[in-house]
């Protein structure tokens, strides 16, 4: 069975669903949207609180876990990616992070033309509609995702922004305004209380188009290569199932994530030379397909706090939750409509640096040890810091043809020993930000790491058996001119050697950036528009 449209794009996440609704925007072009999980009927998806249920349902996500290594310990840590309308924006903790002007300045350094800060600002704008205070010869107020600001303010929240400014950390109103620095409240695409994924944002006002179709619980299984030219995708339904197969008349386009894109091309004899180990005909050579695998790697600290103060540990629970979804349900600010992470610190691991390069987390509730956000039953509070831009890397790799298995994922979180110190210096710094006075007054004692835990070497291995993922995937298929051997797409994202056959999603970033990757895949994908149509920028 074979059909036939212009476009054939794999994935409707982030990238994927703003791309199929900006293509679809031209009525004499036809797009195909291949997702590999189901509609986004869930209901937790729509609820922000609701990640907690949808990060451990396998119904709407890849239930990914990383490879063991010698700076985790041992463990395999889970990876989870969003599957299903949406992909990770639907069950991702919706924080708007943009970066640092350098970040996209590197990466034109590195030979990629057009990708400066000044040249993709136009496409970040377009791709959000702000709410709230900003510069709007920064901001974009028209169209794209909701980014609002956190309404639902929390006393131990305010306490601890107090005790950052104290430190000497700025209060930074607008951290996507191009300086970084400060504390403050996160960004996030939740609007009247509910999440706003990119699905729903892009691409579910276009279905009336008709031409364009998006087939859920569709697997893409292979590339089809005529010659060096990509000219379809096939997929399957079910596992073992019979093959269908779409063709594209102009492009095929990979927007699967950075995990499931390389795998993709891997099988489909797109890659280094080793996929002919997996039974494939090496039908294209790129070795660097699957490497340049990075990932942000969180230590996250863990204070219980003092009898009588009230964290969101009581406020989910009986008569207090009940509280909370009335107010939800009445269009209130409600512990439901918040992101996960309620405030951001960027800031430095070391005096003297001249931009920061730490994230950092807060949130007024905590979680039990060993346990995906299951809220422990005793008042806390949680606070997490990974590096901006880690240099540890590793791959991704299919392990057989059978797409339904798992892709073995190694990340090699803190081979490098530049990511040790900056972690190192992270870990303190979490440990000042609890410590100011203010927080003093709230809580009682360390319970992660424990006040055990001293030395460099005792906070490295603490953070070896207890650190984990951001979900932060990117790099896989990155981004660099032809005379790079472990490039694997061009400047316009076209996969290198082959026509027809374009990747926009995480996986093209040739570096990470200092930000969540959210904002960042929207911006590739706004601009990959652009190169399809060959139009030029415009602000929005």
């Amino acid at each position: 069975m074979a059909d036939e449209f212009d476009y054939v794009i794999v994935g409707c996440g982030a990238a994927g669903s703003l791309l199929a609704a900006r293509l679809s925007e031209d009525p004499a072009a036809t797009v195909c949207v291949l997702e590999a999980g189901p509609p986004d009927r869930h209901p937790f998806i729509h609820i922000p609180a609701g990640f907690i249920k949808t990060l451990k349902d396998p119904g709407v996500t890849w239930q990914f876990s990383t490879e063991p290594g010698p700076n985790t310990a041992g463990r395999r840590i889970a990876t989870v990616q969003g599957r299903t309308l949406g992909g990770s924006s639907s069950v991702n903790g919706m924080i708007y992070n943009r970066g640092q002007p350098g970040d996209l300045d590197s990466w034109a350094q590195r030979g990629n033309r057009g990708w400066g800060y000044a040249d993709c600002l136009p496409y970040y704008m377009r791709t959000e509609r702000r709410i709230g205070f900003g510069d709007d010869a920064r901001r974009g107020r028209e169209q794209g995702i909701p980014v609002t600001d956190m309404d639902w303010i929390h006393p131990v929240s305010e306490a601890f922004i107090a005790g950052c400014v104290g430190m000497g950390i700025p209060r930074n109103p607008d951290y996507n305004s191009g300086d970084q620095a400060g504390v403050g409240y996160y960004q996030r695409a939740i609007l009247n209380g509910r999440r706003v994924s990119a699905y729903r944002a892009f691409l579910h006002k276009a279905l009336s188009r008709p031409n364009l179709e998006v087939r859920t619980n569709a697997r893409a299984c292979q590339v089809v290569l005529e010659g060096t030219r990509a000219t379809a995708i096939r997929y399957q339904r079910d596992r073992g199932g019979l093959a269908t197969e779409v063709r594209a008349r102009r492009e095929v386009i990979l927007s699967g994530g950075t995990a499931n894109t390389a795998r993709l091309l891997q099988v489909s004899g797109i890659g280094p030379g080793w996929v002919r180990d997996l039974g494939v005909e090496l039908r294209h050579e790129l070795p660097g397909v699957g490497e340049n695998f990075r990932d942000h790697y969180a230590a996250r600290f863990v204070m219980r706090a003092k009898p009588g103060v009230l964290t969101l540990n009581q406020q989910a629970r009986g008569l207090r939750l009940a509280g909370q979804v009335a107010r939800w349900g009445a269009g209130l600010p409600s512990a439901l409509a918040t992101a996960p992470s309620h405030v951001h610190v960027f800031w430095k691991s070391f005096e003297g640096l001249d931009q920061p390069d730490l994230q950092c987390v807060f949130t007024p509730g905590s979680y039990k040890e060993g346990m995906v956000y299951v809220l422990d039953d005793e008042p806390g509070v949680t606070a997490g810091a990974w590096q901006h831009r880690p240099e540890s890397k590793g791959w991704v790799r299919a392990r057989s043809t059978d797409v339904w298995q798992d892709p073995e994922l190694q990340p090699n979180y803190l081979s490098d020993p530049m990511d040790q110190r900056v972690h190192l210096g992270g870990m303190r710094l979490l440990r000042r930000m609890l410590s100011t006075p203010q927080m003093n007054a709230i809580l009682e004692r360390e319970v992660l790491p424990g006040p055990q835990a001293q030395t460099d070497d005792e906070l490295m291995d603490f953070s070896r058996r207890n650190s984990s993922t951001t979900y932060h995937l990117i790099g896989t298929c990155k981004m660099g001119p032809q005379d790079d051997p472990m490039a694997v797409v061009d400047d316009r994202l076209r996969v290198h050697g082959l026509q027809g056959l374009r990747v926009v999603d995480a996986s093209i970033m040739p570096s990470m950036t200092s930000a969540n990757t959210y904002a960042t895949t929207l911006m590739i994908a706004e601009k990959a528009s652009d190169f399809i149509r060959g139009r030029e920028a415009v602000a929005a």
